[in-house]
C-alpha cells in the first residue's frame, strides 16, 4: 500500500542547502527532490512543452513508482479552450512518451471563465484522447462547487471518461486575512471555492494550500489526513499535494502529511529517508 505525496515543484531557492545540495546541476534536481518526495506537480509543461531530450533526463532521475502529474499546455485548455487543439496535443504526447508510467495522470486545468454551459466541449475533448493515458481535471468556476446540477453533470462526464476531478483546496489560506506578503499574493491569484473531497476513480489527486505558519497547513490538512486514510482503506491510490504560499517547508509537509496519515493506516509504505543537505529544524 502506498501513499504519493509531493509539491508544486521540484526545485525552489530557498531549499538549497536545507532539503537538497547546493550547487546541483539541473540535471540532478529532480533526482534530488525524489529523494524527499515521491511525486510532483508538472507545472511547467503548462507554458510549454518541454524537448523529448529534457523529458528523458526526468524518467533517469526517478523510479518508475514516482508520479508525475502534467498538466497540459495552456495554449490547449486556456488559448484554444479544447477546441483545434491536435497539433499542440500531438506535439506534447510524443514530447512526454520517455516518462512511461511516471507520467501517472495528465492535468487539464480550466481557466474561472470556463463554466457549465462549456461542458460539452470537454466531453468531446476526453472522447477524443487517447486511452493510453489517465486524465484528470480542475475547474475553477464557482458554479461547479455550488450547482448541484452542475456538479452533476460534470461528475457524469469524468466518470464516463474514468477521469478524476482534481480538488484544490485553498479554504486554509482564506480562512483568515493575509499576514505575509506571499499569503498576500495567493489571495490575489488563488481560486476560492468550497472544499470538495469526492473521489471519483481509484486514483484520487488533492491539491492542498496551506499557510506560511506550518502550524495553520497542519491544522487546516486534518480532514484530508482522515480522507486520505479512507481511501487508502477502500483500496484507492491517492496523490496528495502539499502547497504553501512561499513552499519554503513544501518537502518536509509533504512528508509530514504522509507521516500523520501512516499514523492512521499502519500498512502503508514509508517514505525513504532522504539524505539530508543541511540542518532540519522545523519539526
Amino acid at each position: 500500500m502506498r501513499l504519493h505525496v509531493g509539491c508544486a515543484m521540484w526545485t525552489l531557492k530557498s531549499w538549497q542547502g536545507r532539503f537538497v545540495p547546493h550547487p546541483l546541476p539541473a540535471g540532478e534536481r529532480l533526482r534530488a527532490y525524489a529523494g524527499w518526495c515521491n511525486a510532483v506537480e508538472g507545472n511547467t509543461t503548462f507554458y510549454a512543452t518541454p524537448a523529448r531530450d529534457t523529458v528523458a533526463t526526468w524518467a533517469q532521475q526517478t523510479d518508475p513508482t514516482f508520479r508525475l502529474v502534467l498538466k497540459l499546455p495552456k495554449v490547449i485548455t486556456h488559448e484554444r479552450r479544447l477546441a483545434g487543439y491536435e497539433d499542440p496535443l500531438r506535439i506534447f504526447l510524443d514530447a512526454i512518451e520517455p516518462l512511461g508510467p511516471r507520467a501517472h495522470a495528465l492535468w487539464i486545468q480550466l481557466p474561472g471563465s470556463f463554466t457549465p454551459a462549456d461542458v460539452p466541449a470537454l466531453e468531446r475533448f476526453l472522447r477524443a484522447l487517447p486511452a493510453a493515458h489517465r486524465y484528470a481535471v480542475e475547474v475553477r468556476h464557482p458554479a461547479f462547487f455550488t450547482d448541484a446540477h452542475a456538479t452533476a453533470t460534470l461528475e457524469g462526464v469524468l466518470a464516463a471518461a474514468d477521469a478524476e476531478w482534481v480538488p484544490f483546496d485553498t479554504t486554509t489560506l482564506y480562512g483568515k486575512p493575509p499576514t505575509s506578503d506571499a499569503e498576500r499574493d495567493a489571495w490575489t491569484k488563488k481560486p476560492r471555492v468550497p472544499r470538495r473531497s469526492r473521489a471519483l476513480t481509484d486514483r484520487p489527486i488533492v491539491r492542498y494550500l496551506g499557510r506560511d505558519a506550518v502550524a495553520e497547513t497542519i491544522e487546516g490538512w486534518q480532514p484530508w489526513v482522515a480522507t486520505t486514510a479512507d481511501w487508502l482503506r477502500e483500496g484507492r491510490s491517492p496523490t496528495v499535494f502539499v502547497h504553501t504560499p512561499d513552499n519554503a517547508d513544501a518537502p518536509m509537509l509533504a512528508r509530514r502529511f504522509h507521516d500523520e496519515v501512516r499514523s492512521r493506516v499502519p500498512e502503508l509504505e514509508p517514505l525513504p529517508e532522504p539524505e539530508p543537505a543541511g540542518p532540519l529544524t522545523l519539526f
